[in-house]
């Protein structure tokens, strides 16, 4: 067997695993793993630390709002209610959190 023979089967199995895995995958795992991106993303965009008030971006962080509000109710019957009342939870302190560093840009 050659080299190039041995990187077309080590490449096949990789394949296979990934094929494996992706079999085991589910929607909503994907949606919960979206929504805690979008919400680290939407706190970081508010600029609120030392090191990121350089980044402060509120459209995004609106964004990341919007996304929420829109994603944490198509994942109810999905999950526990405890854990969709998190991310609800997490979109009201990130809109309290918005309004101020809105009202603070606004007091600049």
């Amino acid at each position: 067997m050659s080299e190039h023979d041995d990187e077309l089967e080590q490449e096949a199995q990789l394949a296979r695993e990934l094929a494996e895995e992706l079999k085991k995958l589910r929607v909503e795992d994907v949606i919960v793993n979206t929504l805690v991106h979008v919400s680290t993303i939407g706190y970081r965009n508010l600029g609120l630390t030392e090191d990121s008030r350089d980044e402060r971006d509120l459209e995004q962080t609106r964004l990341a709002i919007d996304t929420m509000q829109a994603l944490v109710p198509v994942l109810e019957g999905f999950l526990p209610e405890d854990l969709t009342g998190g991310f609800e939870e997490q979109i009201a302190n990130l809109q309290l959190a918005y309004a101020k560093a809105a009202r603070d840009d606004d007091g600049s």
